[in-house]
Protein backbone atom coordinates (compact mmCIF):
# COMPACT_ATOMS: atom_id res chain seq x y z
CA UNK A 1 0.00 0.00 0.00
CA UNK A 2 1.04 3.84 -0.38
CA UNK A 3 1.24 5.89 2.37
CA UNK A 4 -1.25 7.99 -0.17
CA UNK A 5 -4.02 7.15 -2.06
CA UNK A 6 -3.00 9.12 -4.12
CA UNK A 7 0.06 7.89 -5.46
CA UNK A 8 1.48 4.38 -7.07
CA UNK A 9 2.00 1.33 -4.53
CA UNK A 10 4.50 1.66 -2.42
CA UNK A 11 5.11 5.31 -2.88
CA UNK A 12 5.36 8.23 -0.33
CA UNK A 13 5.55 11.83 -1.47
CA UNK A 14 8.61 14.49 -0.50
CA UNK A 15 8.70 18.01 -0.78
CA UNK A 16 12.08 18.23 -2.39
CA UNK A 17 13.42 17.33 -5.92
CA UNK A 18 17.09 15.76 -5.22
CA UNK A 19 19.53 15.00 -7.16
CA UNK A 20 19.90 10.90 -6.97
CA UNK A 21 20.58 7.60 -8.17
CA UNK A 22 23.10 5.17 -7.90
CA UNK A 23 26.18 5.86 -5.74
CA UNK A 24 28.47 5.60 -8.78
CA UNK A 25 27.79 8.14 -10.73
CA UNK A 26 27.00 11.23 -7.80
CA UNK A 27 30.90 12.07 -8.65
CA UNK A 28 30.27 11.43 -12.51
CA UNK A 29 28.90 15.02 -14.23
CA UNK A 30 28.12 15.85 -17.83
CA UNK A 31 30.80 17.27 -20.11
CA UNK A 32 28.73 20.07 -21.58
CA UNK A 33 25.94 21.45 -19.96
CA UNK A 34 24.74 24.20 -22.35
CA UNK A 35 24.74 22.22 -25.54
CA UNK A 36 21.69 19.92 -27.19
CA UNK A 37 23.24 17.83 -29.53
CA UNK A 38 21.96 13.83 -29.81
CA UNK A 39 23.94 11.26 -31.38
CA UNK A 40 22.17 8.42 -33.10
CA UNK A 41 22.99 5.28 -33.67
CA UNK A 42 20.88 2.62 -36.21
CA UNK A 43 21.20 -1.05 -36.65
CA UNK A 44 23.42 -0.28 -39.70
CA UNK A 45 25.34 1.52 -37.60
CA UNK A 46 25.08 4.90 -39.28
CA UNK A 47 25.51 7.56 -36.85
CA UNK A 48 24.31 10.96 -36.81
CA UNK A 49 24.86 14.48 -34.61
CA UNK A 50 21.03 16.36 -34.34
CA UNK A 51 21.24 19.62 -32.59
CA UNK A 52 19.05 22.30 -34.25
CA UNK A 53 16.37 19.74 -35.99
CA UNK A 54 15.42 18.92 -32.09
CA UNK A 55 14.71 22.83 -31.61
CA UNK A 56 12.33 22.85 -34.54
CA UNK A 57 9.90 20.82 -33.07
CA UNK A 58 6.74 21.83 -31.55
CA UNK A 59 7.54 22.88 -27.84
CA UNK A 60 5.05 21.54 -24.92
CA UNK A 61 4.68 22.10 -21.21
CA UNK A 62 3.39 18.97 -18.99
CA UNK A 63 2.76 19.01 -15.11
CA UNK A 64 3.54 15.21 -13.88
CA UNK A 65 4.79 13.40 -10.82
CA UNK A 66 8.27 11.99 -10.59
CA UNK A 67 8.71 8.57 -9.07
CA UNK A 68 11.58 6.89 -7.83
CA UNK A 69 12.30 3.34 -7.44
CA UNK A 70 13.41 3.71 -3.85
CA UNK A 71 10.20 4.47 -2.88
CA UNK A 72 9.86 8.87 -2.85
CA UNK A 73 7.97 10.46 -5.59
CA UNK A 74 7.83 14.38 -6.28
CA UNK A 75 4.75 15.31 -7.50
CA UNK A 76 3.69 18.39 -9.56
CA UNK A 77 6.79 19.16 -11.73
CA UNK A 78 6.47 21.61 -14.69
CA UNK A 79 8.63 19.99 -18.06
CA UNK A 80 8.86 21.90 -20.82
CA UNK A 81 10.89 20.40 -24.15
CA UNK A 82 9.47 17.74 -26.61
CA UNK A 83 7.19 14.80 -27.01
CA UNK A 84 9.23 12.18 -27.57
CA UNK A 85 6.73 10.80 -30.06
CA UNK A 86 7.31 13.95 -32.40
CA UNK A 87 11.03 13.39 -32.30
CA UNK A 88 10.74 9.94 -33.37
CA UNK A 89 8.19 10.40 -36.34
CA UNK A 90 10.64 13.70 -37.31
CA UNK A 91 13.76 12.98 -36.92
CA UNK A 92 14.61 9.03 -36.04
CA UNK A 93 12.35 7.54 -38.30
CA UNK A 94 12.85 9.47 -41.33
CA UNK A 95 16.89 8.64 -40.32
CA UNK A 96 16.62 4.86 -40.58
CA UNK A 97 13.38 3.75 -42.88
CA UNK A 98 12.50 0.60 -42.85
CA UNK A 99 14.38 -0.29 -39.43
CA UNK A 100 13.08 -2.87 -37.52
CA UNK A 101 12.84 -0.77 -33.53
CA UNK A 102 12.34 -3.03 -30.60
CA UNK A 103 13.88 -0.73 -27.98
CA UNK A 104 15.76 2.38 -27.53
CA UNK A 105 19.06 2.81 -25.77
CA UNK A 106 19.70 5.85 -23.88
CA UNK A 107 22.84 6.84 -22.86
CA UNK A 108 24.02 10.72 -20.68
CA UNK A 109 27.32 12.18 -20.33
CA UNK A 110 27.97 10.89 -17.50
CA UNK A 111 27.96 7.46 -18.68
CA UNK A 112 24.88 6.37 -17.25
CA UNK A 113 22.87 4.16 -19.68
CA UNK A 114 18.94 2.50 -20.01
CA UNK A 115 16.36 1.25 -22.51
CA UNK A 116 12.81 1.47 -23.32
CA UNK A 117 10.97 -0.39 -25.47
CA UNK A 118 9.41 1.95 -28.12
CA UNK A 119 6.17 1.74 -27.81
CA UNK A 120 6.69 2.87 -24.36
CA UNK A 121 7.97 5.73 -25.45
CA UNK A 122 5.83 7.00 -27.85
CA UNK A 123 3.37 7.67 -24.79
CA UNK A 124 2.13 11.50 -24.93
CA UNK A 125 3.50 12.58 -21.57
CA UNK A 126 7.21 11.23 -22.71
CA UNK A 127 9.45 14.22 -23.01
CA UNK A 128 13.31 15.05 -23.97
CA UNK A 129 13.00 18.08 -21.39
CA UNK A 130 15.47 21.20 -21.09
CA UNK A 131 13.62 23.05 -18.81
CA UNK A 132 12.20 22.30 -15.42
CA UNK A 133 9.70 24.92 -13.58
CA UNK A 134 10.26 27.61 -15.69
CA UNK A 135 13.91 27.26 -15.81
CA UNK A 136 16.80 25.67 -17.73
CA UNK A 137 18.22 22.36 -16.40
CA UNK A 138 20.71 22.40 -14.35
CA UNK A 139 23.42 19.71 -13.56
CA UNK A 140 21.52 18.97 -10.79
CA UNK A 141 18.37 17.69 -12.44
CA UNK A 142 19.71 16.19 -15.84
CA UNK A 143 21.08 19.90 -18.01
CA UNK A 144 21.14 20.50 -20.92
CA UNK A 145 18.59 17.61 -21.62
CA UNK A 146 17.11 14.71 -20.22
CA UNK A 147 13.58 12.29 -20.32
CA UNK A 148 11.12 12.69 -18.74
CA UNK A 149 8.52 9.60 -18.62
CA UNK A 150 6.35 9.90 -15.95
CA UNK A 151 4.97 6.58 -16.05
CA UNK A 152 8.13 4.35 -15.40
CA UNK A 153 10.67 4.67 -12.27
CA UNK A 154 13.30 7.48 -12.01
CA UNK A 155 16.41 5.20 -13.19
CA UNK A 156 14.36 5.20 -16.92
CA UNK A 157 14.09 9.05 -17.07
CA UNK A 158 17.86 9.45 -17.82
CA UNK A 159 20.03 12.81 -17.41
CA UNK A 160 22.42 14.35 -19.60
CA UNK A 161 21.32 13.20 -22.70
CA UNK A 162 23.20 12.73 -25.59
CA UNK A 163 23.32 9.15 -27.08
CA UNK A 164 20.69 7.19 -28.93
CA UNK A 165 21.31 4.18 -30.44
CA UNK A 166 18.17 2.21 -32.14
CA UNK A 167 17.74 -1.43 -31.11
CA UNK A 168 15.92 -4.37 -33.02
CA UNK A 169 16.22 -6.90 -29.99
CA UNK A 170 12.77 -8.31 -28.71
CA UNK A 171 13.53 -8.09 -24.70
CA UNK A 172 16.67 -5.74 -24.29
CA UNK A 173 16.86 -4.33 -20.71
CA UNK A 174 20.53 -2.43 -20.66
CA UNK A 175 20.99 -0.39 -17.53
CA UNK A 176 23.98 0.36 -15.13
CA UNK A 177 22.87 -1.42 -12.23
CA UNK A 178 22.81 -4.77 -11.52
CA UNK A 179 20.19 -6.82 -13.33
CA UNK A 180 17.98 -7.40 -10.21
CA UNK A 181 17.55 -3.85 -10.04
CA UNK A 182 16.22 -3.37 -13.40
CA UNK A 183 12.92 -4.18 -15.28
CA UNK A 184 12.61 -3.89 -19.04
CA UNK A 185 9.82 -1.75 -18.34
CA UNK A 186 9.92 -0.71 -15.22
CA UNK A 187 6.13 0.38 -15.03
CA UNK A 188 5.34 2.34 -12.30
CA UNK A 189 1.55 1.19 -11.91
CA UNK A 190 2.44 -1.83 -12.09
CA UNK A 191 5.20 -1.84 -9.89
CA UNK A 192 8.06 -3.03 -11.92
CA UNK A 193 10.95 -2.41 -9.70
CA UNK A 194 13.28 -4.63 -10.78
CA UNK A 195 13.42 -8.26 -12.01
CA UNK A 196 13.37 -11.80 -10.69
CA UNK A 197 12.49 -9.86 -6.72
CA UNK A 198 8.79 -9.09 -5.83
CA UNK A 199 8.47 -4.99 -5.81
CA UNK A 200 6.98 -5.03 -2.17
CA UNK A 201 10.19 -6.47 -1.44
CA UNK A 202 12.16 -3.90 -2.92
CA UNK A 203 10.97 -1.05 -1.03
CA UNK A 204 11.62 -3.02 1.92
CA UNK A 205 15.83 -3.55 0.20
CA UNK A 206 15.69 0.39 -0.84
CA UNK A 207 13.78 2.33 1.84
CA UNK A 208 17.47 2.37 4.41
CA UNK A 209 18.96 3.93 1.42
CA UNK A 210 17.52 6.89 0.60
CA UNK A 211 18.50 9.58 3.23
CA UNK A 212 22.54 8.48 2.95
CA UNK A 213 22.20 8.11 -0.68
CA UNK A 214 20.64 11.88 -0.63
CA UNK A 215 23.30 12.85 1.71
CA UNK A 216 26.22 11.61 -0.67
CA UNK A 217 24.89 13.22 -3.92
CA UNK A 218 24.52 16.57 -2.41
CA UNK A 219 28.03 16.31 -0.86
CA UNK A 220 29.01 15.35 -4.35
CA UNK A 221 27.17 18.51 -6.12
CA UNK A 222 28.68 20.42 -3.38
CA UNK A 223 32.04 19.82 -4.82
CA UNK A 224 30.76 20.22 -8.32
CA UNK A 225 29.77 24.03 -7.56
CA UNK A 226 32.89 24.78 -5.49
CA UNK A 227 35.20 23.57 -8.62
CA UNK A 228 33.13 25.59 -11.08
CA UNK A 229 32.45 28.50 -9.09
CA UNK A 230 34.93 31.49 -10.75
CA UNK A 231 37.19 32.68 -7.84
CA UNK A 232 37.57 36.62 -7.84
CA UNK A 233 40.54 37.87 -9.67
CA UNK A 234 43.21 39.41 -7.01
CA UNK A 235 43.33 42.98 -7.18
Amino acid sequence: MSSNPNLPPGQHEISTFPRFGLLQFAYRYPRDTKTIKISITGGNDKSTVVADALMQLPRVKQVSDFHCVTTWSRRGLTWSGFRFRDFYTEILKPLFPGENVGFILLKGQDGYRTSLPLEDLLAEDVLLADTLDGKPLTVEHGAPLRLVAPSHYGYKNIKHLDRIEIRSDGNLDISSGFRFMSHPRARVAHEERGTGVPGWMLRILYRPLVKPTIRRFQKAMTSYDESNTEKPLDE
